[in-house]
Order: C-alpha cells, then sequence, then structure tokens
C-alpha cells in the first residue's frame, strides 16, 4: 500500500511538471509564431485580433478571455476542467507576452530566412509542449473544452469537424477584429497564413512522435505505458 502511494505521489508530481513546463514551453512557441509572422494557431489568431481592437496587455487579455471561455465549460461540462486549465488561463499569456517582448529586443527586424527558422522553432517547440500537456491529463484549455463540451455534451458531431469548425470560427473571426482594428488585408497573413494552416492539420504526427519518445516515457517509464 505504501509503495502505491508513493507510485501515485510521484506520478502525480511528474504530471504537474509536466503541465506547467507544457504551459510554458507552450507560451514560448507563441512567441517565435509572432515573430515569423506567418500566422499563429488559430485560437491565438483569435487573440491577435482581440489584441489589436483592445489596448490592455495580452497577459491580461489573455487572462479575461479565459475566464470567459472557463465560465462556460463550468456551467455545461466541469469535468474537462483541472489543475491544467488553471495554469493554462492565468500563466500562458505572460509567457506569450515575455517570449515575443524578448525576442522582439534581440531580433528586431528579422529576415525572410530568420522568420522561416522562428517558424520551424515555433511549430516543433508546439509539438513538444502539446505532447506534455495532453500527457500529463490535468485538464484541458479552456478553449479545446469548447469542442469537446460540442461533441460530447451536445452531440453536435464528431470531434475533428468540431473542432476544424471552431477553428475556423477562431480564425475568421480574429481576423475580422484585426482588420476592424485599423489592420490591413495585407497584414492578415501574418496572424493567418501558413502557421496557422499547419498548426490546424498538420502537427498530430509530431505531436505523437513527442508523445511516444518523450512525454510517455518520462511518466510511465521506458516502456511508454501506464
Amino acid at each position: 500500500m505504501t509503495k502505491q502511494k508513493n507510485a501515485d505521489s510521484s506520478t502525480l508530481i511528474k504530471r504537474i511538471i509536466m503541465t506547467v513546463l507544457g504551459v510554458s514551453i507552450c507560451g514560448f512557441s507563441v512567441g517565435f509564431f509572432r515573430m515569423a509572422a506567418m500566422g499563429v494557431d488559430p485560437f491565438q489568431t483569435f487573440m491577435s485580433g482581440l489584441d489589436r481592437l483592445i489596448p490592455i496587455s495580452f497577459g491580461t487579455l489573455y487572462v479575461i478571455a479565459n475566464i470567459v471561455l472557463l465560465m462556460f465549460s463550468l456551467v455545461f461540462c466541469r469535468k474537462n476542467i483541472g489543475l491544467g486549465t488553471l495554469i493554462n488561463l492565468f500563466l500562458l499569456g505572460y509567457i506569450v507576452q515575455f517570449s515575443d517582448d524578448l525576442l522582439r529586443s534581440i531580433f528586431p527586424e528579422p529576415s525572410l530566412g530568420l522568420r522561416i527558422l522562428f517558424l520551424i522553432i515555433g511549430i516543433v517547440v508546439m509539438c513538444f509542449s502539446s505532447a506534455l500537456y495532453f500527457t500529463a491529463d490535468l485538464g484541458v484549455s479552456t478553449y479545446d473544452s469548447v469542442a469537446l463540451i460540442m461533441t460530447y455534451t451536445w452531440n453536435w458531431g464528431k470531434f475533428q469537424y468540431i473542432r476544424i469548425a471552431t477553428d475556423l470560427c477562431c480564425v475568421v473571426l480574429g481576423s475580422a477584429l484585426y482588420l476592424l482594428a485599423g489592420g490591413t488585408w495585407k497584414e492578415i497573413p501574418t496572424i493567418a497564413g501558413i502557421g496557422t494552416i499547419v498548426t490546424a492539420f498538420f502537427m498530430g504526427p509530431l505531436i505523437e512522435y513527442f508523445n511516444v519518445h518523450v512525454a510517455r516515457p518520462f511518466l510511465y517509464g521506458k516502456n511508454g505505458k501506464s
């Protein structure tokens, strides 16, 4: 019994570490995406439009937007909410803001080649952080919870199609807000471009690679199984 309790305690500590690291590293990956200026993930596209429209710090704006989504989740399905949700809510936005400011201070005018490198780094780092965060399984982000509720609580359809629909809504709404705030069509690819397409449709295999070779072995041992 004692050994089992120690094992459970050790696993929980690992899951908390993976969650904190996953969210933190994800924040830095978004910073690289923003520096690449070739599009960010769908939810960050929405946040970019909101950030352009509302004159407060990105970190604070991110918390406010996610509190609204948290209220939605608490009303319709609380089981998706956990420690990971709260860490994501209160930590991610400020890390994105910090990483963006830091990178811009170091690379004020990045060349096209450097921007492409930033995009590649952003994709790899986001997949790595997602593997840690998902495997830890301590609650999903408030945005992820929306598609889960529509799928499993409201029975609106298959998750993959619901998720594509919510992602498309974020891209369209974020782009519209960006234009409403004075942005131009020429600038739209910086928040909704190739990086957005890659994150929406093509990151699954790389996330699974990091799941198999990093996240699961760290949590469960070399065999990578619970």
